[in-house]
């Protein structure tokens, strides 16, 4: 459906991407995998239309709808929300309207018997054949159907889009365009502002739907359950398995011991070479033998080892100070602001605990996360503990760092025993390696400044552990690293989340926020998944 075809992309001295060659196929559902600066945002673009490669072409038949959703978009309007996502019907009633007004054209004119007057019945006939080809009966039940599932109550439909913030105004960005119904839709990090139950629905709305899809996304249970084939951009190449993430990994694992062995081989071959050449290259009787092998290496294709995968890096917190029994006990807590967001909260947080707040945007986690901190006034009581020293990590925490520091010189100033000589590897783990670690703080992107406060907060000892959306912009070998020392942490902790895949095995119960309450829930993420998935049946059947 879509050929790309010797695709080469330079700037600034640098190559991107080398010659290199795919076709989408009809409902195909790909994921794009690569670490960051690899390239793959910029191969969406380049697909979408809205960037040109140096070299190489993208062909696609004359009818394909192509839809992009990128990372940073939408500028705020006047429109409500309905009437903003209904904007994905925009040319159809352009169409309509047009239709309109060469009717009435026809109905005033008197030329019957005109060259133009025959065009212009053709014209309305052409037009109208295909506009009532499409069904636009039922367009104002598909925006709801939509928006509802994307997470908006009926009542957010007729506030203006203005009133919400970027990552809501994402969403209706993305109802547009699913409801334009692409043959091909192209996804970058779709899944950053969505929560869980949103998440969900858009996973079986793509694998239901029948269109291909292309996503960039570092939430491995999403990428693990939509997508049949992984292509993975990595120095200047492109890797094509026709397989998921998961069973990408084994064979990525796979390749790279292939590559290693075939590297290790070659170099040891290459040392024999030259240790032959050097031997005899002033012995008569061996000049053609010495010439020939110094030609073989001048021809030689050097073998390339993919980039080391960091993935083995274990980082560990320094040992929590103890503190007292229960570190957060919440009684009768509530907050609200013009409106209610949650009432009468009611928990005990014991020490070693690690727990989740899972619920739609809006419901009062991060308000939750602001109550315990002691930010913000509430109703209710909520006691800390004996000795609690909590680590906090909230996506403002990047605009607290000194700007004058580099990167390096900001984490080893908090490094304390054997992690200092572990600066280098974590630095690197969390995409900072090498000439990254010299920028000084104030050049760093927001999600760069995100990164490194992460780095920052996992070597201060504290006991309780907040942190409120940490893999946001996380790749998922770093979002391992952090689990890993999370999972081996022997504090408290708490973390609001919407990437099942990371809570999963991290927390054993999970606090839901919705309808203005804090349900607790025991078990892991899925079972509380599972157990949602249950209620909803049951209050359909009810409502049957």
């Amino acid at each position: 459906m879509i050929s790309v075809d010797g695709l080469t992309v330079e700037f600034g001295g640098t190559t991107l991407f080398q010659e290199i060659s795919f076709v989408i196929n009809e409902k195909d559902r790909i994921a794009l995998m690569g670490k960051n600066g690899a390239g793959k945002s910029t191969l969406l673009k380049i697909l979408a239309g809205v960037r040109q490669p140096t070299r190489g072409s993208v062909s696609a038949p004359k009818d394909t709808v192509i839809a992009y959703l990128p990372q940073h978009l939408m500028t705020e309007n006047t429109r409500t929300v309905f009437e903003e996502t209904s904007q994905a019907f925009a040319h159809l009633f352009e169409m309509e309207a047009e239709i309109n007004r060469m009717n009435e054209e026809l109905a005033t004119r008197t030329d019957y018997e005109s060259e133009s007057y025959y065009n212009l019945i053709e014209q309305v006939a052409a037009l109208s054949e295909k506009f009532y080809a499409i069904d636009l009966t039922h367009f104002e039940e598909d925006v709801e159907k939509i928006l509802l599932g994307l997470g908006f109550d009926r009542k957010d439909f007729d506030r203006p889009t203005g009133e919400f913030s970027g990552g809501w105004r994402m969403r209706i960005e993305l109802a547009k365009l699913l409801l334009k119904k692409p043959d091909v839709l192209l996804l970058d990090e779709p899944t950053n502002h969505l929560d869980i139950e949103s998440i969900q629905w858009l996973e079986e709305f793509l694998i239901n739907n029948g269109q291909a899809v292309i996503v960039i996304s570092h939430d491995r249970a999403f990428v693990d359950h939509i997508t049949t084939r992984t292509i993975e951009v990595t120095m200047g190449r492109i890797y094509d398995y026709k397989v998921n993430y998961s069973q990408y990994l084994v064979l990525r694992k796979e390749r790279r011991e292939q590559q290693l062995k075939a590297y290790n081989d070659q170099q040891k071959m290459i040392a024999e070479t030259k240790e032959f050449i050097e031997r005899f290259k002033g012995t008569y009787s061996k000049t053609l033998q010495v010439q020939s092998r110094v030609k073989m290496l001048e021809k030689l294709e050097l073998v390339e080892v993919d980039e080391e995968d960091t993935s083995a890096l274990r980082l560990k917190f320094p040992p929590a100070p103890r503190s007292g029994s229960y570190p957060v006990i919440a009684d009768g807590v509530g907050k609200c602001y013009d409106r209610r967001v949650f009432a009468n909260a009611t928990f005990t947080i014991e020490r070693g605990e690690k727990v989740a707040f899972v619920g739609k945007n809006g419901e009062g986690k991060s308000t939750m996360v602001k109550c315990i901190m002691h930010e913000i006034e509430h109703e209710g009581t909520l006691t800390l503990g004996h000795n609690v020293m909590i680590g906090y990590f909230a996506q403002n925490q990047a605009s607290l760092l000194d700007e004058n520091l580099t990167v390096f010189q900001t984490i080893d100033d908090v490094a304390k025993g054997d992690v200092r000589l572990q600066i280098r590897d974590l630095l690197g783990a969390f995409m900072f390696g090498g000439e990254e670690s010299t920028k000084k703080v104030k050049v760093l992107s927001g999600g760069e400044r995100t990164r490194l406060a992460m780095i920052k907060l996992l070597l201060e000892p504290v006991n309780l552990l907040i942190l409120d959306e940490p893999t946001n912009h996380l790749d998922m070998k770093t979002k391992d690293i952090l689990k890993s020392a999370l999972q081996a942490f022997d504090g408290t902790l708490i973390v609001v989340s919407h990437d099942r895949d990371f809570l999963d095995g991290l927390v054993s119960k999970v606090y839901e926020f919705g309808e203005g309450r804090v349900r607790e829930h025991l078990g892991g993420v899925y079972d509380f998944l599972e157990k949602k998935r249950i209620e909803n049946l049951s209050d359909l059947e009810r409502r049957k």
